[in-house]
């Protein structure tokens, strides 16, 4: 029996891996974020699965019902939005269940940033511009920020911004980051990146409060950075003709020398 932590994306039931989407289908038993991971994703549960809602269940209820299908015999799909490498809660999960000498898997899923990018068509690290992306929030009742990873010190570095969960406190996040990416900085709001109801509001950080209005709530995702929609920035050295690579390896004597075998 193993239970397998799954990220399952950000919405769109079709972005979900091959390997996610194959270990919901061998597993008898589902727990699924209930608040978060759409039902669309359920459809690949075998016929008869114990599906779990877990939004209203505490961490020990979660861990008594894995461990009921532990002493049946029976795999778990235990479903996460996004990724489950940041704001999943997975460690204390994973930590419970060592303790219980549970085994697991985790498979990674499509994570909100990306999602929110591709419906930008955006690439988020251009040349020239920036070539960092920092995923963070603000505090929250669940989990308090660390007194260095303030926004502040985020955007003295220029690198781009994938603020998440902090929405409701917008005028906070304007009013810090404006001194260092100046108040025509471009910002994007995606709400409920890849789901049929997404929302998305382009401005800039002198306009971006007035176009969210009301009605968007803690899903959504604020993006501030340079990068967003520009036109002006530097090719990459990567398809440049003349750039010596190992696949187009270039002059007399170029740095990975072509396979002469």
């Amino acid at each position: 029996m193993t239970v397998h932590f799954i990220g399952a994306g950000p919405g769109a039931p079709d972005l979900l891996t091959l390997r996610g989407r194959d270990r919901i289908a061998a597993s008898p038993v589902c727990l699924y974020a209930g608040s978060l991971v759409p039902e669309g994703v359920l459809a690949h549960c075998p016929p008869g699965a114990h599906i779990v809602n877990t939004a209203s269940l505490s961490l020990e209820q979660i861990l008594a019902e894995i461990s009921a299908a532990h002493a049946a015999g029976q795999d778990v799909a235990r479903l996460h939005s996004g990724d489950l490498s940041v704001w999943s809660a997975m460690g204390e999960q994973l930590r419970g269940l060592r303790a219980l000498g549970i085994p697991y898997t985790v498979t990674p899923g499509v994570p909100a940033f990306a999602a929110a990018a591709a419906t930008l068509e955006a690439e988020l690290t251009l040349p020239g511009l920036s070539q960092s992306v920092v995923l963070t929030r603000t505090s929250g009742r669940a989990s308090a920020m660390p007194s260095t990873e303030s926004l502040a010190n985020f955007a003295a570095t220029q690198a781009v911004l994938a603020i998440h969960l902090s929405i409701h406190v917008l005028p906070r996040v304007v009013a810090e980051l404006s001194p260092h990416y100046g108040a025509d900085c471009p910002v994007a709001v995606v709400w409920r990146a890849s789901w049929p109801d997404e929302r998305v509001v382009r401005a800039t950080l002198s306009t971006i409060e007035a176009a969210v209005g009301e009605g968007m709530e803690r899903t959504a995702l604020i993006l501030v950075g340079h990068t967003l929609g520009a036109e002006e920035f530097a090719h990459s050295r990567l398809y440049a003709g003349d750039y010596d690579r190992r696949y187009r390896p270039l002059g007399t004597a170029p740095r990975f020398p072509a396979d002469t075998e």
